[in-house]
């Protein structure tokens, strides 16, 4: 089944043939006769014969995958040893479609062992036992398959890996100790789920994610939290498949993947281990349904943040925006928008302006039944603030102006950074809307935050639009290095401390200002970056008055996980906060993240 994020690792694997950039090579190739499978797997993540020539080694066919670049077969040892740390299948990387050979032929293979890194050495994945530039031979067809191995809640183990405080490529495998090491110990061979929930929901690219795990983290809406790094879901899986696309169902967290699915364990950079399914399960749906939080009460300023990903003039999905504003949002008061690009989107012609891009949402939402919102916001320098290329992505405010006035102050624009003063004894900005220190190093090739100043009723509150640096570069959870090393954390930590003190500076003007700090923050509500925000009481992050198993706003990789933040000084001490689930567990989503709202009396 043609998968992108399989075709982006099969280019990867061409390349590997090509050059040694992204191939683990340990010794001089040498000639070695004869070897099994198991021999070639080793009990390490890396083969003993990487580099070497290896002849005649036999097994049966498991599978074949014919599209994209990363085309070639499965063969497995119908005679296993008895060492369970070594695998008894492996991957054939033929380049082009395969010619005569199908599942259930015997086969006899020579070729050269590789071990082969998706993302590249850099990246820091695991690597992939393969043998390249294969000469194979058909034996016999119609053998039966040898049996998959089942993958259960008892054969998972619930330590997660070895923390060595670097690879753990040389580690002797312990498949009954380690989750990781008990997948590596089936790299290559048929195996199989039976039964699974799914965690992810079918994404582009015809993937989704289960749990072996029921019980694992889970929340009330099927899915699997994320809630510290040291607390790993050990039972998630990767499931793609070597049927059509066409076949792959189209499956919602909470749903059942019924039945066997069975297929070989392989690796890629974008999840990790991986079912590639000859055999996929029947989807039982659980009927997952978007989540309506309560309209705000008459003396309740509403205040939401909401990355609508990359929108556009020429998107779709004004309208769908719009209801979930109105319906699932009921209107608030004031909406943080992350994500609003320039009003041609992806075009790099300069273009920075986003006032048609902003009337298209505001438009949307009157003909939805919601209010005329108004709306803040600065455009960026051209190609400065991050984000696809060309588009020019900034937060923005909306704010109902029949119940929220905007206290509009000149001067504030992509350069300028706002300051704080005082006007009657009381914090002001001096320049509403106003970016935060726009030129910092904080904030190179990022998002400004974005300030203004609101009244609601006659008190002011100051809220603060952030989008944060990506965790892109991160090395994945399944990392060969262990623990992974997060380096995107730099930037957002140095964002953080821009934030907090500026208002913490808010602060000093007034004592008890009520300060909103609201956005895409990219990172964890328990993670150091949100610590920083925090100080030591200037700021806390109000997902956290939420039980456990209902903080998230994203779900990656089969964990739903808190991306999405609102922030609030202490003076704001009686609230409701709402994470509202419309969008990250669902595989027709209009964006990846989930709004959250904050109701308080200011």
């Amino acid at each position: 089944m043609p998968s992108k994020s399989s075709a982006r690792l099969a280019a990867l694997t061409v390349a590997a043939v090509c050059t040694a950039a992204s191939t683990v090579v340990l010794t001089s190739p040498a000639h070695a006769d004869s070897v099994r499978i198991h021999d070639i797997q080793g009990d390490t993540r890396i083969s003993p014969y990487a580099g070497k020539q290896v002849t005649d080694v036999t097994g049966i066919v498991t599978g074949v995958r014919t599209y994209g670049s990363s085309r070639g077969f499965w063969i497995q040892d119908p005679s296993p040893d008895t060492d369970p740390a070594t695998s008894e299948g492996v991957f054939v990387f033929t380049g082009s479609t395969p010619k005569g050979v199908a599942a259930g032929d015997a086969v006899t293979v020579s070729g050269t062992v590789s071990e082969f890194v998706p993302g590249g050495a850099s990246s820091g994945n695991q690597s992939l036992t393969e043998i390249t530039r294969p000469v194979f031979t058909v034996v016999s067809s119609g053998n039966e398959v040898p049996a998959a191995t089942p993958i259960t809640a008892r054969s998972v183990p619930a330590a997660y890996t070895p923390t060595p405080n670097g690879s753990v490529n040389d580690l002797p495998l312990r498949p009954s100790t380690y989750a990781l090491d008990h997948y590596e110990s089936l790299e290559g061979m048929n195996v199989q789920v039976s039964d699974t929930r799914v965690v992810g929901a079918t994404d582009p690219y015809t993937e989704l994610w289960v749990t072996v795990k029921p019980w694992e983290h889970r929340n009330l809406r099927g899915g699997t939290v994320y809630g510290s790094y040291d607390s790993q879901n050990t039972g998630r899986l990767q499931i793609q498949s070597l049927g059509r696309a066409a076949d792959f169902p189209d499956a919602n967290v909470g749903d059942t993947l019924a039945g066997d699915t069975t297929g070989p364990l392989d690796y890629n950079q974008y999840g990790g281990y991986t079912l590639v399914a000859d055999d996929l399960g029947t989807l039982e749906s659980s009927g997952l349904r978007r989540e309506t939080t309560r309209a705000q009460h008459t003396g309740e300023l509403a205040v939401a943040t909401y990355n609508v990903e990359n929108l556009d003039p020429s998107d779709d999905t004004f309208a769908a925006h719009a209801a979930a504003i109105v319906d699932n949002l009921k209107s608030p008061d004031i909406v943080s928008l992350e994500e609003i690009q320039d009003n041609n989107g992806a075009t790099d012609d300069g273009t920075v302006a986003a006032d048609r891009t902003l009337a298209g949402l505001i438009d949307a939402i009157v003909a939805a039944g919601g209010p005329r919102y108004d709306w803040r916001a600065i455009d960026p320098a051209d190609k400065q603030d991050g984000g696809q290329p060309g588009g020019n992505i900034r937060q923005a405010f909306l704010f109902n102006p029949a119940r929220v006035s905007f206290t509009d102050r000149p001067g504030g624009d992509a350069t300028t950074p706002v300051d704080v003063t005082e006007v009657r004894g009381r914090a002001a900005l001096t320049n509403s809307p106003g970016r935060i220190d726009p030129a910092s190093e904080a904030f190179e090739d990022s998002r400004k935050p974005l300030a203004g100043e609101f009244t609601f009723r006659g008190r002011t509150v100051i809220v603060i639009a952030n989008h944060f640096s990506s965790k892109g570069g991160d090395q994945g959870l399944t990392s060969q290095y262990q623990p992974p090393s997060r380096n995107s954390e730099t930037q957002r930590h140095l964002q953080a401390r821009a934030v907090h003190d500026f208002t913490a500076k808010i602060l000093e003007a007034q004592q008890n200002a009520k300060v909103v700090v609201l956005g895409d923050i990219n990172d964890f509500e328990f993670s150091e970056t949100t610590e920083i925000l925090e100080g030591e009481g200037t700021l806390w992050s109000a997902v956290k008055s939420l039980p456990e198993s209902e903080r998230y706003s994203y779900v990656y990789q089969g964990n739903s996980q808190v991306l999405d933040q609102i922030l609030i000084t202490p003076s704001i001490r009686r609230f409701a906060y709402d994470s509202v689930h419309i969008n990250a567990e669902f595989h027709d989503q209009i964006s990846d993240h989930d709004p959250q709202i904050l109701r308080f009396r200011p």
